[in-house]
Formats: structure tokens, sequence, C-alpha cells
């Protein structure tokens, strides 16, 4: 008897109950093993035990926000290499125009997510994308999904 495939853990960090259930019932549905948090703090919590092959990241959320989290990751020796996707209702030019100018203290510059998904986004559009950013097995820059430009 052959020992099933090990799951990829995909860590989704969103504070809309309703879109970590829709994400988690379509990343199971997919073959992947969903981890689902409702905000940054018990995200960042959730990456350092399960260390997630990558992590969905919404952007906007209460409190500390996904940019926040996101700079975390980053700062973390062991997390930093998690590839992340982030989620927003914003356009991702008008995303980075804001981040750049008005959310980043200069010194510490301008980080880019993995890739940025613009909502509302088609179901096939993300697992096409997780499914490229996880098989590549690449940290680097994905091609940005949403992208107006």
């Amino acid at each position: 008897m052959t020992p099933e495939p090990v799951k990829k853990k995909i860590l989704v960090v969103d504070d809309e109950l309703n879109m970590r259930i829709f994400l988690c019932n379509l990343l199971c549905n997919r073959g992947y093993e969903a981890i689902d948090a409702a905000n940054c703090v018990e995200g960042m919590q959730k990456a350092k035990a399960e260390k997630p092959a990558l992590i969905i990241l919404d952007v906007m959320m209460p409190k500390e926000n996904g940019i926040q989290m996101y700079r975390e990751l980053n700062d973390n020796k062991k997390l930093k290499h998690i590839p992340v996707v982030m989620l927003s209702t914003i356009d991702k030019k008008t995303f980075s125009y804001y981040h750049k100018f008005r959310n980043v203290p200069l010194e510490k510059g301008f980080l880019e997510s993995s890739a940025y998904l613009e909502k509302p986004f088609e179901a096939e559009t993300l697992i096409s994308l997780v499914n490229q950013m996880i098989s590549s097995g690449k940290v680097g820059l994905a091609d940005p999904v949403g992208d107006s430009t």
C-alpha cells in the first residue's frame, strides 16, 4: 500500500469569515491542506508553528493590516522564504502608490509580495497561481495578477 502524498499547507489570513471558508474549501478541494487565521497576530503564530508552503494574505484588515504582517514575515529568517499572495479590493497600481508614499517609512523601502490578486477574482485564477508558485518552488516575484498596467 502506497502512502498518501503529503499535502502542501497553505495559510489563509483574512478577517472575513466567509472569505476564509471559501478559500479553505477551494484549496482543500484541490488537494492542499488549508490553515486559516482571522487576523495577523493569529496568522504569524500559525506561520511559525505550521511552516506553510504559501500564504494567502488579505491586505485590508482592522488593527494590524496585511502589509504589517508581510513585513514581519520578511523580517523573520525562518519565514521570509515563504511566497505570499496578497489579496485586496484595491487595484495593484493604487495599492503600490499608497504603500510607497503613505504607509511605509522611506528607510524600509517597498517590499513587493510574490503575487497580488485583486478581489473579486475567479477561483481558477487563484488556483492556477497557487499551483504555479508551489510547483516552481520559486520565492521570487511571480507575474502579478490583477495588474492593470
